[in-house]
């Protein structure tokens, strides 16, 4: 079942968003927002993100880094 959400935003914002629908390609505002919830759902944390820098800090002090030339190295 679909739901309607009105939201009240400034008309320069409105703007904004129906200039990047459009150049995205989305049909609609609605299309848009959905892309950009599912883009959300994929970003990492700050809590996820420090505690795999703290890893990466730890075993970058015990020695266990790979030195490679290019990332095509590490693939």
């Amino acid at each position: 079942m679909r739901q309607v959400l009105s939201i009240s935003l400034p008309s320069q914002t409105m703007a904004t968003i129906k200039q990047k629908t459009k150049k995205r390609g989305f049909e609609s505002v609605s299309e848009y927002i959905k892309h950009l919830l599912a883009l959300d759902e994929d970003l990492i944390s700050e809590e996820k993100l420090l505690k795999s820098v703290r890893q990466a800090r730890v075993e970058y002090k015990n020695g266990q880094t790979i030195k490679a030339n290019s990332i095509a190295e590490l693939l």
